[in-house]
């Protein structure tokens, strides 16, 4: 060996012996006490944690380069190891695109469709420079090095949640650049070929299972419950994305193929995996992506749980935590959603089709638990302003379906987004059907006597719309606020009388846009509601759903909401629904994704749309009464004291998967004249109260 060869091998062997001195595990935020472990042999690194029934999960990390970074995933429990998998890799594909910032509302615009413009997918890329294990609450979570996709950096965060065999494992990255939108696919890549069979629920609720084969090329799947399972050695592993975070909003919610698995995914994931995936088209109307403003931690995430048992008992236990993708039944509650433009007078009813007994969109609801459904038909499809003869016929055929279709146990409720006389888009509800047309021409009566139809009003500017939701006892509220048609509502007629009348509720909240850096969803409408507080205004906020069409085959879920209403029973079709309207009015409800929910809320006594007096020392008293699937991350407390928004955020990271407790805070509230309640989860979904007042 001559001494040019000699001393570049030492050099080499210099920088390896400096690269793997440099691999650096800190655990100096983790807790020994928390009931997890961490231990280190060169560069493995196990980590395990309480998961739940006396079983412990355990990890072990392969940070040498090149090796897969999953080593082994596995349960113990009586002593005995159930390997689940073996030798995998996360990988994710992040797909660039430019943001609209200018036509329309800035981050708000919905009217966007990004994928008509350039935008590139890109691999990130993860360097093993090091791993952080760190305690919070009660997970674990497991930093790893550099992640690197285009213009966006970041790294790879894995976290464990005691007390449930389910871990998260995200890409968290940032970019500095502006107007950007982000989609993003993600899965786990099998290196060793130790995966089985792989299975998953068809959108007709069938479990399906089918032998891995590791040469053929991937595919997209059309799923129930957004999840896919692989069966490994000793166990399964099912992976799946956050509920509602992970679909960003769409006029439709076609099941748009949302579950990958196979080799080669988009010929840029090596090796055979399965994973979620969005896609880029969306449902080729507008398709806004995700926001991705500047510096701000996008969390490109995906959930995976773990199962000794097998394929059935992962996906059993994953449908869990969406209760089976059902809202829940609470005593003292009726389930309510709104906003569904589906169509069926005009396009089935009027169009001489035949008229199913049972339509496919009644049972939809029914099998999710939505006991009320608030419709929103009419859309740009009829004759809202005449002639009075068609327009009556509309309403006729509308309050008929409604009413065959209504029974003791479902209420479907007649409604429109008339979009007429207030400016931008708005609902409509009123107690019992009304039939109202919505022009008046010079020298028309307000209201006249129709023969088969009774009272029938003829509305022709915003005076008269005002005057008709006073006289029948009807409510409108601004749709989709600050985005879509409603960009500058109800900013802009906010000093007008027909808002400032209890006629008109408040606003809709929707999960739009999408920002997968935020911890709670709809920042958009819940900002609304606390300015809405701020400038004097007794509004509430209903949750809406602002969807199209209505099938088993829809991801449905994903982009629904739902409203529960302090009802003790359902009104009857033909009684009306006054008392829906009622609480509605006066903020007698409170809305949620349906994973976490809102038992009981009183402070210093009170409901929420009530009025209360503080304590002498500018305090009161929260009694808070909550249930959740997933792990909670927080409970906030905002207030106002009619400039100033302040916000009190509880953590409850301590919390663990499937729990429910009573809570009791004490915030100080001097100088306040408002306050209301979030909860939000480790999914982020959430739930919301309406506002109660202070005197």
């Amino acid at each position: 060996m001559n001494l040019r060869t000699f001393l570049m091998a030492a050099v080499f062997l210099s920088q390896m012996t400096i690269a793997h001195a440099q691999l650096n595990v800190d655990t100096k935020q983790f807790n020994p006490g928390s009931g997890a472990a961490v231990t280190r042999q060169k560069n493995l690194v196990q980590l395990s944690w309480p998961a739940g029934l006396q079983t412990q999960g355990k990890v072990t990390f392969d940070l040498s380069p090149g090796n897969p970074l999953f080593k082994t995933i596995a349960l113990t429990a009586g002593g005995e190891s159930h390997t689940i998998s073996e030798d995998l890799d996360a990988a994710f594909l992040l797909s660039i695109g430019k943001r609209d910032l200018l036509s329309q509302n800035g981050w708000n615009i919905f009217f966007d469709k990004v994928p008509l413009r350039p935008y590139k997918t890109f691999p990130v890329t993860l360097k093993k420079t090091g791993i952080t294990v760190k305690s919070t609450g009660s997970r674990t979570i497991v930093v790893i090095g550099n992640l690197v996709a285009d213009r966006f950096a970041g790294e790879l965060e894995i976290t464990f949640y005691h007390g449930s065999p389910l871990f998260n494992v995200a890409a968290v990255m940032s970019t500095k650049a502006d107007a950007t939108a982000i989609v993003y696919d993600a899965g786990l890549v099998s290196r060793t070929q130790k995966w089985s069979s792989l299975s998953w629920t068809s959108t007709a609720d069938q479990v399906q299972t089918a032998p891995v084969q590791y040469a053929e090329s991937s595919k997209n799947l059309s799923v129930k419950y957004r999840t896919i399972s692989a069966q490994g050695k000793a166990g399964a592993l099912a992976l799946f994305p956050a509920p509602h975070q992970y679909f960003y909003p769409l006029d439709e919610a076609f099941n748009l193929k949302f579950i990958w698995h196979g080799k080669d995914y988009r010929n840029m994931v090596d090796g055979y995996g399965m994973g979620i995936r969005q896609e880029l088209e969306g449902d080729r109307r507008f398709v806004p992506w995700f926001n991705a403003p500047p510096g701000t931690r996008q969390r490109l995430n995906f959930f995976c749980l773990l199962s000794e048992k097998g394929h059935h008992d992962a996906l059993d236990a994953v449908k869990k935590f969406t209760n089976a993708d059902r809202y829940v039944s609470l005593p003292g509650f009726k389930t309510m959603s709104s906003h569904f433009h589906n169509e069926f007078i005009m396009n089935v009813v009027l169009a001489g089709k035949p008229v199913p007994e049972k339509p496919e969109f009644v049972d939809v609801f029914k099998r999710m638990g939505v006991d009320m459904v608030h419709l929103g038909e009419f859309h740009y499809t009829a004759h809202p302003k005449g002639p009075d003869s068609l327009r009556l016929r509309e309403l006729k055929a509308l309050f008929e379906q409604c009413e065959r279709l209504s029974d003791r146990d479902f209420l479907l409720i007649p409604g429109e987004e008339p979009n007429e006389f207030f400016g931008g888009h708005w609902l409509q509800i009123f107690p019992k059907p009304v039939y109202w047309i919505m022009s008046r021409q010079k020298g028309v009566p307000f209201v006249e006597n129709r023969p088969g139809f009774g009272k029938v009003y003829h509305v022709g500017d915003k005076d008269d719309m005002l005057r008709l939701l006073k006289e029948e006892g009807g409510l409108a509220w601004t749709a989709h606020a600050r985005t879509k048609g409603s960009v500058n509502a109800p900013d802009i007629y906010n000093h007008e009388d027909f808002f400032k009348s209890d006629r008109f509720m408040g606003a809709a909240w929707k999960a739009m846009p999408a920002d997968l850096s935020q911890p709670r969803l709809g920042n958009r409408v819940l900002d609304l509601l606390d300015d809405m507080n701020n400038w004097g205004e007794k509004k509430t906020v209903i949750s809406e759903a602002d969807l199209f069409t209505i099938t088993h085959e829809n991801e449905m879920y994903a982009h629904m909401n739902v409203n529960y209403m302090m009802l003790d029973e359902l009104p009857a079709y033909r009684q009306g629904w006054k008392p829906v309207v009622e609480a509605m009015q006066k903020g007698r409800f409170f809305s949620t994704t349906g994973e976490v929910l809102i038992h009981d809320l009183r402070i210093n006594g009170h409901f929420s749309g009530e009025t209360l007096r503080l304590h002498a020392d500018g305090t009161a008293d929260v009694r808070l009464k909550l249930s959740w699937t997933f792990p909670m991350n927080f409970v906030e407390i905002i207030s106002g004291d009619g400039n100033k928004v302040y916000r009190e955020r509880i953590d409850l990271t301590a919390t663990q998967a499937f729990g429910a407790k009573d809570f009791q805070f004490r915030p100080k509230l001097k100088g306040r004249k408002w306050v209301r309640v979030e909860a939000w989860d480790s999914a982020v979904n959430g739930a919301f109260s309406q506002t109660f007042y202070l005197k």
